[in-house]
């Protein structure tokens, strides 16, 4: 039982944040534990309000967390002010310290900016603090097509903009950490058809097909994506491979889901436990 680390917002509703990750930790056999950015007030309805968490208050529960229970695994998520972003900056610095060839710890960003219905969950000095900092500290990072824009500076609105702002990213993050370079996998679930796009870090390209599904049952698809990537990598499954499953992971768990609220239902993340 290998433990993985979210950090991110809560959810009251349970389709996104840290109540779906842990949901996700669970469904591929792994014990997660959570360190809270910030508390929302939101239903499948849209987020209303967000209230951060104190940056002291986080650090100290990485610190607590770390000194018991060290992660195979870390995915960060939304994270809600500069401050925040600083202090998980620091604590990622000292684990790397910590790094070795037999123990190394998988990291997984999906850099929420805003959310679904536009309210915005992070503001552009802390987007910059991300961008500038937090980037070159991570593994694999799961950005939609907007968040992907955003980041590289790229437009982003077609498909065949996807590979030329991932490898502007990718390239970018490089140059700022003396060579390190991450894998992107760019969501394109806004495209027709809805492919995604998996750029390793050594620079090879790989469309992954999706299919649309029709459905309100699409709350926190990107939060499962991103901590079911960093599941599967725990796992020792090869980059490529991890990708695929994820993708998978997140298609069943939408067309599994029975919907629940009146607005966009959460997937059904437990999916894995409850097959015939």
């Amino acid at each position: 039982m290998q433990t993985v680390l979210t950090i991110a917002g809560f959810d009251p509703s349970s389709g996104a944040g840290v109540t779906a990750d842990l949901k996700v930790f669970s469904a591929h056999g792994l014990f997660g534990t959570a360190c809270i950015t910030a508390l929302t007030v939101q239903s499948t309805l849209g987020v209303r309000s967000t209230h951060p968490t104190s940056a002291a208050v986080v650090a100290a529960t990485l610190d607590c967390l770390h000194a018991d229970l060290p992660p195979a695994g870390i995915k960060i998520g939304m994270l809600a002010t500069e401050n925040i972003v600083n202090k998980i900056c620091n604590y990622i610095e000292i684990l790397k310290l910590k790094d070795s060839e037999k123990s190394r710890t998988h990291i997984v960003l999906d850099p929420i900016l805003c959310s679904t219905s536009g309210r915005e969950l992070l503001d552009p000095a802390a987007v910059a603090t991300l961008r500038d900092r937090l980037l070159p500290l991570v593994d694999w990072i799961t950005p939609n097509l907007a968040e992907l824009a955003i980041l590289s500076g790229v437009e982003v609105v077609r498909r065949d903009d996807l590979p030329r702002a991932s490898r502007a990213l990718q390239a970018r993050i490089a140059q700022s950490s003396s060579g390190h370079s991450i894998g992107i996998f760019a969501t394109g679930g806004h495209l027709d058809p809805p492919d995604d796009l998996l750029l390793l870090p050594t620079g090879e390209i790989h469309w992954l097909p999706g299919e649309r599904i029709v459905t309100h049952a699409t709350h926190g698809t990107g939060c499962a994506l991103s901590s079911a990537l960093l599941s599967r990598l725990v796992l020792n499954d090869p980059p490529r491979e991890a990708a695929i499953a994820a993708k998978l992971y997140v298609a069943k768990a939408i067309k599994s889901a029975d919907l629940v609220g009146n607005g966009f239902s959460p997937i059904n993340h437990l999916w894995t436990l409850h097959k015939p």
